[in-house]
């Protein structure tokens, strides 16, 4: 197992949707099995399994997932533009597909400290995830997608699919204020506030939700697309009196979700920008 301290290339490589190309059951092509595709894909941890034994992810592991797609690192830099995260670090390999067979190359993580149930699972995790692993896809019926990675010895891990969450109907949480004079990461917001600004866009073209303490309503005009606009008209919003931070943050989201933004949609993570050039960075949670 090569492990290299390697934080550049986690944000290009690790935050993509999976993009291995499938025509084919050619090297590379990201077929697996026939006619079975791990492109496309984000796929999740369940269980590794060494010496026999099951090892599941750890509750502790957050936004565990593992994406495919083609190309190698730059020279000198380890860790392609396949991985991930085991649910603490970032990784990242070059990955090639013959037929049933995922070939994991050049493998490099972070090594960022993890609580002890996280490390271990990361620790074997990436022990297996290099070299040639016999590629395994299997459909239950009304079930996600298995996908089962075996090496040589016998050792395996095994990762279910996971559907990207819809960008209309889905609670969007703020993580972050971007672009000149934002507060920055949700960690940065006022503590009143940090998981409580959320929007919610809907079918019928409105958009409701919290700018952390005032809710909000709207019309909202989506055009659809992995990346468009959304215009937003004049929110309706409640006029309760909150802390000054608090304030300060809801202002600057009101300020931006006003007139037309533009929006990208990676999997979970939602981005807003306005003209201003400040913009929002949202995550897909379940609405309680």
């Amino acid at each position: 197992m090569k492990r290299v301290m390697n934080v550049t290339y986690a944000a290009v490589a690790l935050l993509g949707t999976a993009a291995l190309t499938a025509c084919g059951n050619q090297p590379g092509s990201g077929q697996v099995g026939g006619d079975v595709q791990v492109a496309d894909t984000r796929w999740v941890p369940e269980k590794v399994t060494v010496d026999g034994k099951d090892i599941p992810l750890p509750e502790e592991a957050h936004n565990a997932h593992v994406t495919f797609k083609p190309g190698a690192a730059k020279p000198g830099e380890g860790g392609g533009q396949s991985g991930g995260s085991v649910g603490c670090n970032s990784i990242g390999a070059d990955v090639e597909v013959e037929g049933d067979l995922v070939r994991v190359s050049d493998l490099a993580s972070t090594e960022m400290g993890c609580p002890g149930p996280v490390q271990d699972f990361e620790e074997r995790f990436t022990s297996i995830f290099h070299g040639d692993l016999k590629a395994k896809v299997t459909e239950p019926e009304g079930k996600p997608k298995t996908l089962t990675l075996t090496s040589d010895n016998g050792d395996s891990i095994t990762l279910r699919s996971e559907a990207a969450p819809p960008l209309k109907g889905t609670k969007w949480t703020v993580d972050a204020l971007t672009g000149k004079g934002a507060e920055g990461t949700a960690e940065s917001l006022p503590k009143a506030a940090r998981g409580r600004a959320y929007l919610v866009l809907s079918k019928d073209g409105t958009v409701r939700g919290s700018l952390g303490c005032n809710t909000f309503s709207g019309k909202a005009t989506v055009k659809d697309g992995a990346q468009g606009t959304i215009e937003f008209g004049r929110l309706a919003t409640t006029r309760k009196l909150c802390s000054a931070p608090v304030m300060r943050t809801e202002n600057a989201i009101k300020e931006i979700l006003d007139g037309k933004v533009a929006y990208e949609k990676e999997h979970d993570v939602l981005t807003l920008t306005a003209d201003s050039g400040k913009g929002l960075t949202t995550r897909a949670e379940e609405e309680e």
